[in-house]
């Protein structure tokens, strides 16, 4: 097909991991197609007054560590420029993402294609989406009442996870038993002192052998990796120091995948990777979720093929 724009709204280029990161695979394969690749930061965006414009980096990148970019031109342009727009800022979203996520849709013109839309985005919050669909997700608390997170906690002998809302990349996640001395202490400091909610939810024994990150793109699963932990730790983020293994579908997480299909296709929620541990649906992150290079290693396969594929179709119809 003719060649095509696409940007990438991300964190700092410069700091990209090759080898890890999969917002640089989707460049590569984009810029591997001929099309024309523009990234900018989100300090970068603003809106004039009619449009909202951004100063962006046409770049030709490659998979090598310390000079991964070539700038080939940098101005300050309008969105309506681009044909496709990744939305792949990292979390935490803060008050500053939302905003970010509101301002691409000023284009005042024609829209490019966003992967994800920005109204999903917001609609989909990584670790409350998932409660939707309660059938298949592990026992969870939101709250910030001290008294009720204690008492989720002593109803769970096997344990229970705490974590922050926006937490991300397995950061401030914590494993808590019934009876440690510790609980009220760490509570009145993941809660600000009762003024902020966190996620309690049902400790799975089978987090042990891994929890796995299962891709969708536009609803379907297209690759998974079971993330282990390593003995020291129970988080199998890989940020957090987890282990790719390489790994297979069992008909539970296909039948979570049918489930979330309908709800993900409907908010245009076109990449997204899910978390399941077990049977269960445990987070459905939507901003940038990774693990395309680790499963393009492990199973041979191209995973952001079929995200650009997508994405040509969908600025195909779009013209």
């Amino acid at each position: 097909m003719a060649a095509l724009t696409f940007g990438f709204l991300m964190d700092p280029l410069e700091s990209v991991r090759v080898d890890h990161d999969s917002t640089f695979a989707l460049m590569l394969e984009a810029q591997r197609r001929g099309h024309q690749v523009r990234y900018f930061e989100q300090p970068w965006l603003h809106f004039n007054g009619s449009r909202a414009e951004a100063r962006m980096r046409t770049v030709t990148v490659r998979r090598e560590p310390g000079r991964a970019f070539d700038v080939l031109a940098e101005a300050l342009q309008p969105l309506s420029e681009l044909d496709v727009l990744f939305l792949r800022k990292d979390p935490p979203v803060d008050a500053e993402f939302i905003q970010a996520t509101q301002m691409v849709e000023l284009h005042n013109g024609r829209a490019p294609v966003f992967i994800n839309n920005p109204t999903g985005i917001r609609d989909a919050n990584e670790k409350l989406f998932g409660l939707r669909f309660p059938e298949l997700m592990p026992e969870t608390l939101i709250a910030r009442d001290m008294a009720q997170l204690s008492r989720f906690v002593a109803s769970h002998p096997a344990g229970t996870i705490l974590k922050p809302v926006e937490g991300f990349g397995g950061q401030g996640i914590v494993f808590m038993q019934p009876g440690d001395r510790n609980l009220r202490s760490l509570l009145e400091v993941l809660t600000l002192g009762g003024r902020k909610a966190i996620v309690a939810q049902a400790y799975l024994p089978e987090s042990r052998q891994g929890d796995k990150r299962i891709i969708l793109v536009d609803g379907e699963p297209c690759g998974a990796v079971l993330r282990v932990p390593s003995q020291d730790d129970h988080r199998g983020n890989m940020a957090a120091g987890g282990t790719p293994v390489k790994t297979t579908l069992t008909a539970r997480e296909r039948e979570i995948c049918a489930r979330l299909k309908p709800s993900l296709q409907e908010r245009g929620l076109y990449l997204v990777g899910i978390d399941v541990i077990g049977d269960w649906l445990t987070e459905v992150n939507v901003t940038s979720p990774t693990g395309l290079v680790e499963i393009d290693k492990l199973d041979d396969s191209n995973v952001e093929a079929k995200v650009i594929d997508l994405a040509e179709r969908l600025a195909g119809s779009r013209k």
